[in-house]
């Protein structure tokens, strides 16, 4: 345990040296933000049918997607893991006295972690300080609250171990192109991340339940927002763990079936 916290340690650390494309990628998700915020204001300024979630609601789902980008993005990637596996240096990683998918997991956590804690507080302070129309709500309770921390906690250890799928894929690739651009189209549409899971057609949102992408981002910003009620966000929190153990046990048991089979080559 003590090498995967240094291995986190130091990796946060790292992280954390990048201020300048934080702060440049900042820029961005606030600009995207207000953008995507403009769109649906000016959607539900001309329709005529009663929506299922509100416009505060949806103002607020925007603001956490770009608050907390760095936790939710599937098409967040370490390219060194890709290079080990398809430059043949994965021979190093077999030496280390530690699992590999213990290894990587906290490799890929940490960097998640540390980029949004260089970019979540300002974006934070802004949505804020915003007029009524495009800012960012305040959670109903401190119970509420509470709740939100644990399922987002909860979904950034689902997305990693959605991550990890993608890095083991390459280990019969030998490309990790394909996987991204499949994993990463499909699930940031199901997650809720192009529009809000409550604005599908019904069909569409019975496939998003039926999968694990929903309960990175969309079902902890509905809890922020307290449209999830307490006893369902707690129930649902079960079903993260559910997710999270089968996605682990299925990543740990295709790792251990790929190195099986892998093959370097050199000496």
């Amino acid at each position: 345990m003590n090498a995967y916290l240094s291995v986190w340690r130091l990796r946060f650390i790292n992280g954390m040296q990048y201020r300048a494309a934080a702060y440049a990628g900042m820029v961005t998700q606030l600009f995207f933000g207000l953008v995507f915020i403009m769109i649906y204001v000016a959607f539900y300024g001309h329709s005529t049918h009663e929506q299922p979630i509100s416009l505060k609601d949806v103002v607020t789902y925007t603001w956490l997607q770009q608050i907390f980008l760095a936790f939710i993005m599937l098409w967040f990637r370490d390219n060194e893991i890709f290079q080990l596996i398809t430059g043949g240096n994965i021979a190093y990683e077999l030496c280390r006295p530690c699992g590999i998918y213990e290894f990587w997991f906290a490799k890929l956590l940490a960097q998640r972690v540390s980029s949004a804690v260089l970019r979540c507080f300002p974006i934070l302070l802004i949505a804020l300080l915003l007029p009524q129309t495009y800012r960012l709500s305040l959670p109903q309770s401190v119970t509420t609250f509470m709740l939100f921390l644990v399922t987002l906690l909860l979904g950034l250890l689902l997305i990693v171990s959605i991550s990890m799928l993608i890095y083991i894929s390459v280990f019969w690739t030998m490309s990790p192109t394909g996987s991204i651009l499949m994993i990463a189209v499909a699930g940031e549409f199901f997650a809720g991340l192009i529009i809000p899971v409550p604005l599908m057609p019904a069909w569409l949102q019975q496939a998003s339940y039926a999968l694990p992408f929903r309960w990175t981002a969309d079902f902890p910003f509905r809890v922020y927002s307290g449209q999830i009620p307490q006893t369902e966000a707690l129930w649902g929190v079960l079903i993260q763990l559910l997710w999270l153990a089968a996605l682990i046990g299925f990543g740990r048991w295709s790792l251990n079936l790929a190195l099986r089979h892998v093959v370097v080559q050199g000496g």
